[in-house]
């Protein structure tokens, strides 16, 4: 404590102790308490920053003095103040209680010296052990050690011998633990094989489908032969008898010649890409004869073979239905297949949650009855191939168009072949079957109203009703 120009004044430990002790007490009480017991009081200005320092609130404090003696004298108590008179009284008292504590000192450090004097060893009192103890004395004192000495060495070796036992058991048991692993057989179900265990998924696919090719053909996977340094000879190598694999059809061979013995026909022949010259030769020719191995036409081309043997293909005749690719349309490529194919409504945003991916045309299968000459209906399958980009179209595709389903505004028909020159599309409806596809609630739009367009109006909660919407499409699209 203390301000600029006033004395210092240090608290000591006690009083420090006996606030911390009585912290929970009030100011006024603690003071109280201290005074009976006789403690130095802390003030209450100095209270707080000393209980935050010490509760660890703050780092430091400004009441801290750095610069103290380690050694302070006992101070006098600021809560009793001594009159003048008491001070001389004090003064004049002889210091008995001093002198008493001196003397008592004194006598004790005499006391502990005389002790100490005779506590020294004479050398001339010195007498051997067996002129002092019988040699039967002695005997029990020795092997009384002994004893002792042997209780000790047998703990430390009990103590050895159990560590010992219990390291051959770890060790018995990491090797039983080791040939138990090693016998172990992962268990696998579809679920862990389809589960990679690295980065690459190939590996384990194709190690998956190897072992079951070697299942399947009967066999263990083909390994290398180690190479053999050894010169072997190659008459032994030809003896060494050839292991057949076992055929269904084995009994095949022998059949035709029971069936056909002493005829000559040959049961497997056939007429097919001969000619007439071959045929009347007889088999002999047929056999030196190889058939040339015919070219397969790409699908989507229609091919026919001359005499040549050559191909003259045509182009693809696959029909071709172009869609809008406007967002906003109701039929989109994402939903071009469920609607044509399938002959059901999905919404594009539906397709969209679904994670289908947009793609720059698509290929649907239409099934339809077909009429043939002797009456009888047959069921075919025709491909339609649906784009909603026509520009990238080359020109003799344009002759393969069928249909084209109508947004509205007339821009949808920039760049197309049989526009006028007011960009009327009236002369590409002429040749091209129009659609409009929209909701029954929706109000039709303008330019459609004065064009030559097939409007399907579709329902938006009744699905049931929308095949008829798209059979009437096919409908009217095959009459046309």
């Amino acid at each position: 404590t203390g301000k600029e120009g006033q004395p210092r004044e240090y608290y000591t430990l006690d009083s420090i102790l006996f606030l911390l002790n009585n912290v929970h007490l009030s100011h006024p009480v603690y003071v109280r308490r201290a005074a009976t017991e006789n403690i130095p009081v802390v003030r209450r200005p100095d209270r707080k920053d000393l209980l935050a320092y010490l509760n660890g609130e703050t780092s430091t404090s400004s009441s801290i003095d750095r610069s103290a003696p380690l050694e302070i004298g006992l101070q006098r108590s600021t809560q009793v103040k001594r009159a003048a008179d008491e001070i001389l009284a004090e003064a004049k008292k002889p210091r008995i209680e001093d002198e008493e504590c001196v003397r008592l000192d004194k006598e004790r450090l005499a006391a502990r010296l005389e002790g100490h004097k005779e506590g020294i060893v004479q050398t001339e009192q010195i007498r051997s052990l067996s002129e002092a103890m019988s040699v039967e004395k002695i005997a029990a004192i020795k092997a009384k050690i002994m004893a002792k000495k042997r209780s000790t060495i047998k703990t430390d070796l009990d103590d050895d011998i159990t560590a010992l036992k219990q390291r051959s058991f770890v060790d018995a048991e990491v090797d039983v633990t080791r040939d138990i692993v090693s016998r172990e057989r992962v268990w696998r179900t579809r679920t862990t094989i389809l589960q990679s265990t690295g980065k690459n998924f190939a590996k384990n696919i194709f190690a998956i489908l190897q072992s079951v090719k070697a299942r399947e053909e009967g066999r263990a996977p083909e390994q290398r032969p180690a190479p053999n340094t050894a010169p072997t000879d190659p008459t032994l190598r030809n003896k060494q008898p050839i292991p057949a694999a076992y055929n269904r059809y084995d009994q095949e061979r022998f059949k035709g010649k029971e069936e056909t013995e002493g005829f000559k026909i040959d049961t497997m022949g056939t007429y097919h890409g001969m000619t007439l010259k071959s045929v009347t030769e007889g088999a002999s020719a047929r056999k030196t004869q190889t058939p040339a191995a015919q070219p397969v036409p790409r699908p989507g081309k229609v091919a026919y073979y001359c005499k040549c043997n050559f191909i003259i293909s045509t182009g693809s005749r696959t029909p071709i239905i172009i869609i809008p690719a406007a967002t906003t349309s109701l039929i989109t490529m994402l939903n071009a297949k469920d609607l044509l194919q399938d002959l059901k409504f999905v919404p594009s945003d539906e397709k969209k949650k679904q994670g289908c991916q947009r793609e720059n045309e698509t290929l649907i299968q239409r099934r339809k009855d077909q009429m043939q000459p002797g009456g009888t209906t047959v069921s075919v399958t025709v491909p339609y191939r649906v784009v909603d980009q026509p520009l990238k179209l080359m020109p003799q595709d344009w002759d393969r168009v069928v249909a084209v389903f109508v947004q509205g505004p007339a821009w949808q028909f920039k760049g197309w072949p049989w526009l006028l020159p007011d960009g009327s599309p009236v002369d590409i409806f002429a040749k091209i079957k129009a659609f409009h596809l929209k909701y029954d609630e929706v109000r039709l739009d303008p330019n459609v109203q004065k064009w030559d367009v097939t409007v399907l109006e579709l329902s938006y909660h009744k699905r049931h009703l929308d095949r008829p919407v798209f059979l009437r499409f096919w409908e009217t699209l095959d009459r046309y």
